[in-house]
């Protein structure tokens, strides 16, 4: 009993930091900010988590597993076209709830490029998973990716602008361009 009820009480922080780290938008809090943020010493943090490494893995962890859902392709209707696909994602991706999320992958992504395996690890599954879901209503994998590509770029500048509108019309003027490609 006293085994599940630690497991329930790590797994309520661990979600507490990763809200903590969608707020600020990175992964870079210190472990004071940390327990500030979730309202737990930093003391119980490191006795509940080992260290920063085990709580930052399991924040990642966690964070894959909410995006795996959010961007299964069984959230869209089989019958979806890609059109209407992608443009729910964009508006999911830019709605004003997503910015720390984005931020934080956006951080995450950094590390992935500086080398941290771990984020590398995260940021390649994130590709499968866009990848599979894309594939589902497009199974032509190089226009796929070239389509994830330009996401991914339209992301980073509404990021840096705040205006989603061109990031969506880029989006479905090249899916137009490629709808003879599709068949």
């Amino acid at each position: 009993m006293v085994q599940r009820e630690k497991r329930l009480d790590s797994q309520r922080l661990l979600e507490g930091c990763l809200a903590a780290f969608i707020h600020a938008g990175t992964i870079e809090l210190s472990l004071d900010q940390l327990a500030g943020r979730v309202g737990i010493s930093k003391r119980m943090l490191i006795h509940y988590f080992g260290g920063r490494e085990e709580i930052e893995e399991g924040a990642m962890a966690l964070l894959e597993e909410r995006l795996r859902r959010q961007f299964a392709p069984e959230a869209f209707a089989p019958a979806a076209s890609l059109e209407t696909v992608v443009s729910a994602l964009w508006k999911q991706t830019t709605a004003s709830e997503s910015r720390g999320v984005l931020l934080l992958v956006m951080d995450l992504s950094r590390r992935a490029w500086n080398g941290s395996p771990r984020a590398q690890a995260f940021y390649a599954e994130q590709q499968r998973l866009w990848v599979q879901l894309l594939m589902k209503f497009l199974p032509r994998r190089p226009i796929v990716e070239e389509l994830l590509q330009l996401y991914q770029g339209a992301v980073l500048a509404f990021l840096i602008t705040g205006d989603a509108k061109p990031g969506k019309r880029s989006l479905l003027k090249f899916l137009s361009s490629r709808g003879r490609e599709r068949g």
